[in-house]
């Protein structure tokens, strides 16, 4: 009777212990919505790269009992107040607390960013330097998406009561770029970083089927037909010369751009000097790998039901869907102008490449100027505008962040 006594005693204690007794519908929520995001990353293929990280990491972050993150070592009030106690959470943090300082810090994103130089060809925006004025214009959505946050708040409703440190989180959805997403809002919101990242790469992966409604609705036939002309050639002293100069110009004007911009740049510098292929292939493999392991699983830790199921993030939601539709307008109506300008010579459709979404964005301008004429190859006039944009975002966030961080 003894040994029966204490087996059964262990099974209640195991049961007593588990997190089925002690989940909350609320975590229960997040967990089948992890489950709706590992199905779109896996069966529907939306960004899986980081969307399956994040949504696997939002599943852990919600597990009662499991204690792997703890939100307010970061986002709780003591640690707004007097900044985050590092000692205490290698100490008694768990595993993805010990891994959230590498967002916590600002080093993962622009490790991303090292990846993504080493992977681009800036030849294109060389080649085009009026490419950089459409990358401008789509970030647009930016500025108007920050300044309908701002609006709202006037309204007095609590639930929508946006800071301007939220506000400029929220717009920078508008950029297509998760990294700068990610990177500015750790800065000025983190309390909003589950549904501001969720929201980001979303987007980001909707791309294809948001955007071409867009630009045909903004565009007519004859725009949307015109075949541009051969880019030129552009000698490797360009290429080589270009990352160092934008990094000085940049980091010089906007110091707070200097991270994701120095570190795009140094990728990129190392891609076309041809004397560091060991270094490129490390940054663009397993580097950029590693980090956007750690980066999603974090990231999607941050989505707890505390912080994530809130009125906050569905108007989050809907406002980084105003941003993201914004920015395509002003680089498509900024293309057009272009077309006008230039007696039409100017595809308005690279327009909309102007996000930050790379290569994705020139894709779909590639995409829909073949529909209407299948001889078009629009694809590398679009990766001028694409590029420019991931340039245009991290500048956009230096910005805010000088304002309001």
């Amino acid at each position: 009777m003894e040994v029966i006594d204490v087996f059964l005693n262990t099974i209640s204690s195991i049961i007593r212990d588990s997190g089925f007794l002690s989940m909350s519908w609320e975590q229960a929520a997040m967990i089948v919505l992890s489950f709706l995001l590992m199905y779109l990353a896996i069966v529907r293929k939306f960004e899986p790269l980081l969307l399956l990280p994040i949504a696997f990491g939002m599943m852990l972050t919600n597990i009662p009992g499991a204690d792997l993150f703890h939100p307010d070592m970061f986002m709780g009030a003591e640690a707004v107040a007097n900044g985050v106690d590092y000692s205490e959470v290698l100490h008694h943090g768990g595993l993805l607390d010990v891994l959230y300082i590498g967002v916590k810090t600002q080093i993962f994103p622009p490790l991303i960013f090292l990846g993504i130089g080493c992977m681009t060809d800036f030849g294109p925006l060389i080649a085009n330097p009026r490419s950089l004025l459409l990358g401008a214009a789509a970030q647009v959505g930016i500025f108007v998406t920050f300044l309908g946050a701002c609006l709202l708040s006037l309204t007095g409703i609590d639930v929508i009561d946006f800071t301007f440190k939220e506000a400029a989180s929220i717009g920078i959805i508008g950029g297509a770029d998760g990294p700068t997403a990610i990177f500015l809002t750790t800065r000025l919101a983190p309390q909003l970083m589950g549904s501001i990242a969720v929201a980001a790469y979303s987007y980001m992966a909707l791309v294809p089927i948001i955007q071409p409604p867009i630009m045909r609705a903004l565009t007519t036939k004859k725009e949307r037909s015109v075949v541009m002309g051969q880019l030129r050639t552009v000698t490797k002293r360009e290429k080589i010369i270009f990352p160092i100069a934008v990094t000085v110009v940049v980091a010089l004007i906007i110091p707070d751009a200097a991270p994701l911009v120095g570190m795009l740049m140094l990728g990129n510098l190392f891609r076309e000097s041809g004397v560091v292929d060991r270094l490129v292939k490390t940054a663009q493999n397993e580097l950029m790998n590693i980090i956007t392991i750690m980066l999603g699983v974090v990231v999607g830790a941050t989505a707890t039901a505390q912080y994530f199921l809130t009125i906050k993030t569905i108007i989050i939601v809907i406002l980084g869907l105003l941003a993201f539709c914004m920015g395509t307008a002003g680089g498509v109506l900024f293309g057009k102008l272009m077309y006008k300008l230039s007696g039409g010579k100017i595809n308005p459709l690279i327009g909309s490449a102007g996000v930050s979404a790379v290569p994705m964005a020139a894709r779909v301008s590639q995409t829909v100027a073949a529909k209407e004429n299948p001889s078009n190859f629009l694809l590398m006039h679009a990766m001028g505008p694409n590029v420019a944009g991931v340039i245009g975002s991290a500048v956009a966030a230096g910005v805010l962040n000088n304002i309001f961080g």
